[in-house]
């Protein structure tokens, strides 16, 4: 019997998921060679560099580079390889269905490798997929395969802790042998391992995507109502995230969520009960409240500043979330493209954001430090609750602005202590 701790893995896909999925199995002991199409990014992580922001990431595979190969060869990724994980991107089509073609191109690749005991569905894609993808490994001579939707529950920024320390392990498999394998695959990991059909397992990562969405939309239109009250979200939210039954995480108001997966899974979710008929109410709400969240903060600025043509405007923070570079559906898109169309000029500053050559970035100023994106300018968005923004000298901020505005778009800096340094400071759903 094959020791449970030293299986030949293959990852497709050396992206989020791909690379923390490769790294964190060859932590756990087995060999694994990732392999991706795009050679520039397979050149950086042959020479020991990672093309991405991830902490502990880069550390874990220079630890297991034993254990753990980049490759742009198929044949190279799949020799002596028992089970297959797909990690591909799988991005919204025109119609607004997740585009599949990444992962039906790997399954098909798979045809010349009848020694892959088990393919691993990592990637997000719709319900009913698994369907097709075992019908195209009949096809590609691989029934004897077996098929297991493993969803991903990482979030940017503690992805590697996510998969070593996790929740749960949602294994959804037809086959008892397959479900049996990918559990052992995981031994190592303290959490319960929850096994199902693969059409519910597909379900759970989008079903869990857009609850947290929920929390945050709750939140925000909580926060809309109590700055039309006079009551204070962040007090209000915080005591009711104290009752057991709610629990605190999510609760918190904003400009609202962006990244590689809230948009997109809410949308693909969205999207699947309409080709089934259904209109789901409740997720429509949760994505307007959370497009409308954005464009807020735009009308909080012209509320002070009146129009704002001409106006010098900071935005603080690119990336959707702290302790990550990815610009994956970023509010701060959003926000700077509506800037740009009012006439503003935009700048902008993050310690990590990955630099865009597409618009609107190409038409904002980006500054090393906030210091010198706030000097000289009308106003400022908190986009990005970065921990370095509290360290800033805001007195002598306020004294460097034309005029000393700030939208603080992530509820990160104290409102009294703000107006002491001079700043007409906003957030929100605090009076």
């Amino acid at each position: 019997m094959a020791d449970r701790r030293n299986r030949r893995v293959v990852v497709f896909g050396a992206g989020y998921i791909g690379l923390v999925t490769g790294a964190c199995l060859a932590e756990l002991g087995h060999r694994v060679v990732v392999r991706d199409i795009a050679p520039e990014k397979v050149r950086i992580l042959q020479a020991g560099d990672v093309p991405i922001y991830e902490p502990g990431l880069g550390d874990m595979i220079a630890r297991n580079k034993e254990r753990l190969r980049f490759t742009l060869d198929l044949d190279e990724a799949l020799e002596g390889a028992e089970v297959a994980y797909m990690c591909v991107d799988t991005p919204p089509s025109v119609s607004g269905d997740a585009d599949l073609s990444r992962v039906w191109s790997v399954v098909r690749s798979l045809a010349g490798a009848p020694h892959v005991r088990t393919v691993v569905m990592k990637s997000t894609v719709p319900v009913g997929t698994g369907a097709r993808a075992r019908a195209l490994l009949d096809e590609a001579g691989l029934a004897v395969a077996g098929y297991v939707s493993n969803p991903e529950f990482t979030a940017e920024g503690r992805a590697v802790g996510d998969f070593m320390n996790p929740d749960r392990i949602v294994i959804g498999a037809d086959d008892p042998a397959a479900a049996q394998l990918i559990a052992e695959l995981h031994a190592g990991i303290d959490a319960p391992v929850v096994t199902m059909d693969v059409r519910s397992a597909e379900m759970v990562k989008l079903a869990s995507n857009a609850l947290l969405a929920t929390k945050i939309s709750f939140a925000n239109e909580i926060a809309s109502l109590c700055e039309n009250t006079g009551a204070d979200a962040m007090e209000v939210l915080g005591a009711v995230g104290l009752d057991h039954r709610l629990g605190p995480d999510f609760l918190r108001p904003g400009i609202g969520w962006g990244g590689s997966c809230f948009p997109k899974d809410s949308e693909a979710l969205r999207q699947l009960a309409s080709n089934t008929g259904f209109h789901p109410m409740l997720l429509s709400a949760v994505i307007d409240v959370n497009n409308i969240q954005k464009r807020r903060a735009i009308q909080k600025l012209k509320d002070v500043l009146g129009d704002l043509a001409g106006r010098e405007i900071v935005l603080l923070g690119m990336a959707f979330k702290p302790g990550t570079d990815d610009m994956r559906e970023a509010p701060s898109t959003v926000l700077a493209s509506r800037l740009l169309a009012e006439g503003a000029r935009v700048r902008c500053w993050d310690p990590l954001a990955q630099h865009s050559e597409a618009e609107p970035w190409l038409s904002a100023a980006r500054y090393a430090s906030p210091e010198e994106a706030l000097d000289g300018a009308d106003a400022a968005v908190v986009v990005t609750e970065w921990p370095q923004l509290k360290d800033v000298d805001w007195a002598r901020v306020a004294k460097a602005m034309r005029r000393p505005v700030l939208f603080d778009g992530r509820n990160l800096l104290t409102p009294a202590a703000m107006r002491e340094c001079g700043f007409t400071y906003m957030s929100v759903g605090r009076p």
